[in-house]
């Protein structure tokens, strides 16, 4: 509707002339409020639109008019400055180096609208009647609007005042450095390519743990499911500060103090959905994590209880809300340690508790104010202008020569790190207090990982992380091929010859079967071909070396022998059957594994058995190693002899204690595995990966060439038949 015609059906709508003062006037797009008497009507019938059509002789009445009410001036915001530390790494801020981490480029948009924000102004009115129904309705008492069901916020348009502002603007999310706001909108690191990722070593992490204001700190041990157990950091608990893991007594303790300080240790498995497709299966997992878990701790393994093995997907959130749960009753500090591209930022963000600044307080648990310095306390939340500012002088006199950054003001909802695939986005420490005094929680640097990325091309190194479950193919490798993965960058041949191992392949890089020469000159970049395409550097083909020969010595007769010994099937024992099925699992550290499976009669693999439950039988009193007693005897050392005789009771020298026979070792079907420098690659017991994520349907043909139509060869070949008859 016109401008003009609204105001002239207003004018007739509310009949001003013929009103009295105690009468009720319907106001434009509110019918059924009624005004105040307070209200002036004399006022409201001069301050009709000034286009209403006038007699010549008529004037205005100069003793009722009022002026137009002064424009209101907007509180002016404060100029803020910017964060101490980036939010997203954890690296403290700074203007003058773009090839450091921290960096914030001032003459950016986001900077600048952080660095002086502008206040939101109030639009002038458009007309005299916004002005009229304005001031009705802010003649009207806030009861009346609320008897009426009316929302007076939503109504009026009232100006903001200074305080409202203020908080409108420390609300707002701080901005993060341009290395972090790159990986966060681009996947990229922007103009900052040459930044030297320094990983941080055990000794580093150590002492920034001992600079821990907490009395209470609890370690979580991030652990990647993708290689699990090469993420692992071996002894992490000797070299964090003697920290006591629980062991298998039931009389020992769970903890105790160390320096008026409780420290406790847990481990986190996350990314566990690249174990299986749902939560149930991958809790039927739990006992044998535990176990190869056991196995890689070493002799320690033995004595732990490893009760505190968690299990957790963040992406999914399985098992999330419990660990987050423990975080909040647990308090103090809590830091997550682990090799780079585990997962930690990741899940920091999942279980982080928030929204819980209202619950926590300073004696359920936390020894010390989480708060920097005297920047915030218990209850200071509503002046959110005041926090701001306490802040920022608390943050003015920071000795930046420690190890432990500050912590950042206590939220409801801060800003989490940023999760990205690139090793070593956390470059510094970050802290995140909750529960408002409660505890934190603290993101540390990863540790190094692997180099494996150095090997391959820039534009495939995202090609190496494993972002989601692999559905793989079942690969029959028979003696004279091999497989390659990467194009070259890996290749595992077979040693056992006339034996078919079945590989899958769990890893993001594609593979491909051919001959064993035309592998090996794939890998060593002597070899090209137009469909495969090698992953690795020029070059790197002259790094490639034996990494080992693993063997599998595994039994999984009895998961993978199907209905045979199924109960609810034929339910047969494993020891009636004439085969055994054995398996391992082949690590490559940071991109995942390869299950290699074969089949091999019951009697060889009751030899294997018993042959290397000999072999692992301890030493006797007495009894020397064979390679000992092999070295000493091909010694041509003249003294050899002499030295290793000894005396008998009698004080004589006795005669040199003859050599035990060498043990056998069993010949177990192995398989070689060729790498850059020899390296990046373990071992572990199968985990059946096969058996938790084949497909449901498998394909009806395979990925290789299709058969070549007979059709026309008969039809030519009947031809020279009637030909030759004719």
């Amino acid at each position: 509707m016109h401008r003009a015609g609204a105001a002239r059906w207003l004018n007739r709508a509310l009949r001003i002339g013929d009103l009295a003062p105690s009468a009720g006037v319907p106001v434009y797009l509110c019918p059924a409020i009624r005004l105040s008497s307070s209200f002036s009507l004399k006022r409201l019938v001069v301050s009709t639109p000034s286009h209403r059509r006038r007699n010549h002789t008529e004037a205005a009445p100069s003793d009722v008019q009022t002026p137009p009410p002064p424009p209101v001036e907007a509180p002016k915001a404060p100029a803020r400055r910017l964060p101490v530390t980036c939010s997203g790494c954890g690296s403290f801020a700074q203007t003058s180096d773009s090839q450091q981490f921290g960096y914030f480029d001032l003459e950016s948009k986001r900077v600048r609208t952080w660095i002086h924000p502008r206040t939101p102004e109030r639009r002038p009115s458009d007309s005299k009647e916004d002005q009229l129904v304005d001031e009705a309705l802010k003649s009207l008492e806030k009861s009346k609007l609320e008897e009426l069901g009316l929302n007076p916020a939503a109504m009026v348009s009232r100006e903001e005042s200074p305080g409202s502002v203020l908080a409108a603007l420390v609300s707002e999310k701080p901005p993060v450095c341009d290395r972090c706001h790159s990986l966060m909108h681009y996947s990229t690191t922007g103009d900052t390519t040459k930044l030297t990722v320094f990983h941080p070593t055990v000794e580093s992490l150590r002492e920034t743990i001992e600079e821990s204001p907490h009395k209470y700190n609890h370690i979580y041990h991030v652990i990647d499911a993708a290689d699990f157990p090469m993420s692992l950091i071996p002894r992490l608990n000797v070299l964090l500060g003697d920290i006591p893991l629980r062991s298998r007594n039931r009389r020992s303790r769970s903890s105790k103090f160390y320096k008026n300080r409780k420290t406790e240790m847990s481990f986190i498995i996350t990314r566990s959905d690249l174990l299986a497709p749902t939560k149930e299966m991958v809790d039927a997992l739990m006992p044998y994590l535990r176990e190869v878990l056991r196995d890689a701790l070493g002799r320690l393994g033995g004595r732990v209880r490893l009760g505190n093995l968690n299990c957790v997907s963040a992406k999914r959130g399985w098992w999330a809300k419990t660990i987050k749960e423990d975080i909040w009753n647990r308090g103090g500090a809590g830091w997550m340690v682990g090799k780079v591209n585990v997962g930690k930022s990741q899940l920091f963000e999942a279980v982080y508790p928030k929204g819980r600044m209202t619950q926590g307080k300073q004696a359920d648990g936390a020894s010390v104010s989480t708060y920097p310095g005297n920047a915030g306390s218990a209850g200071s939340m509503a002046d959110a202008g005041a926090e701001q500012e306490e802040a920022e002088e608390a943050w003015e006199d920071l000795d930046v020569g420690d190890l432990l950054p500050p912590c950042q003001p206590a939220q409801n909802y801060p800003e989490m790190p940023v999760v990205s695939s690139l090793p070593g986005t956390t470059a510094s420490p970050i802290r995140v207090p909750f529960g408002n005094g409660k505890g934190e929680l603290i993101d540390l640097p990863g540790l190094a990982r692997s180099d494996l990325e150095l090997f391959v091309k820039e534009e495939h190194r995202q090609s190496l992380i494993m972002k989601k479950r692999i559905v793989p193919e079942q690969i029959s490798v028979k003696s004279g091929k091999s497989l390659i993965l990467g194009g070259g960058l890996i290749r595992i041949t077979p040693r056992t010859p006339d034996m078919i191992f079945l590989m899958y392949n769990f890893t993001p890089i594609d593979e491909h079967l051919t001959i064993t020469e035309k592998a090996i000159g794939f890998q060593d970049q002597t070899r090209e071909s137009v469909g495969l395409e090698n992953i690795t550097l020029p070059g790197a083909g002259d790094k490639m070396k034996h990494a080992g020969t693993f063997k599998l010595c595994y039994d999984v007769t009895k998961k993978r022998a199907g209905p045979l010994t199924r109960k609810n099937a034929v339910g047969l024992d494993v020891e009636r059957l004439p085969f055994r099925v054995i398996s391992v699992d082949i690590l490559v550290e940071g991109v995942g594994y390869v299950e290699v499976v074969a089949q091999v009669r019951a009697r060889d693999f009751d030899r294997w058995s018993s042959m290397q439950h000999e072999a692992d039988r301890p030493m006797e009193d007495g009894e020397e190693p064979p390679e000992r007693a092999d070295r000493l005897a091909a010694s041509d050392d003249p003294f050899a002899e002499l030295m290793s005789k000894r005396k008998d009771s009698t004080g004589t020298m006795a005669e040199p204690a003859r050599a035990p026979p060498p043990r056998p070792e069993p010949d177990w079907p192995a398989v070689d595995v060729y790498t850059p420098e020899g390296r990046f690659v373990g071992s572990r017991q199968p985990i059946n990966g096969w058996l938790n994520n084949k497909p449901r349907v498998l394909p009806e043909h395979k990925k290789s060439r299709p058969r070549r139509s007979m059709k026309g060869q008969k039809k030519t070949a009947k031809q020279e038949r009637r030909a030759a008859t004719s």
